[in-house]
């Protein structure tokens, strides 16, 4: 992997990214803002889970408003991300953090959307449905939690040694 990390690196597409001292943090700007996107989308579902918001709305109507919002905050946030890892390859492909972070945005888009079928299906069974269950409220507190780690991994991917440690 570092090999290919290195060759990355040494392409011309890491080199026009390295380069370019205003496009870095341009990406990086976006790419923190749509996670932010997706991140309030993620956070306003779960309140609607616990009836903190939209208790008198039906989930699948609030899924309708912000599902939307976090499909599309995904795409620009992954393609700024994969710019970002060309321009730094043997940086990122070496930090424990990012492998850590690609993992959990694995796992956390998968279960976004179980976790949304799920719902959907159980309010569809019954649409006045306002009250969830203990299991639907844990999964969607783990949800968020899962989220806030993959934000604290992302940052984490430039301290990495002093994060980690001797692990890496």
């Amino acid at each position: 992997m570092v090999a290919f990390a290195e060759w990355l690196q040494s392409s011309s597409l890491s080199i026009l990214v390295q380069s370019n001292t205003w496009l870095t943090p341009l990406l990086q700007s976006i790419h923190i803002l749509m996670i932010g996107v997706v991140f309030i989308a993620v956070v306003m579902l779960a309140l609607r889970v616990f009836g903190r918001v939209s208790a008198d709305t039906p989930f699948n109507e609030v899924w309708a408003r912000f599902a939307p919002w976090m499909w599309r905050g995904l795409i620009p946030m992954a393609v700024t991300g994969i710019i970002l890892v060309i321009g730094e390859p043997v940086r990122e492909f070496t930090a424990l953090s990012f492998w850590l972070k690609m993992g959990l945005l694995v796992v956390a888009v998968i279960s976004v959307l179980f976790f949304a079928r799920s719902m959907r299906d159980a309010t569809l069974a019954d649409p006045g449905m306002s009250e969830f269950s203990s299991g639907a409220k844990l999964a969607a507190a783990a949800t968020v939690v899962l989220w806030l780690v993959i934000i604290f991994l992302g940052r984490a991917i430039a301290y990495d040694v002093e994060v980690w440690g001797a692990l890496t």
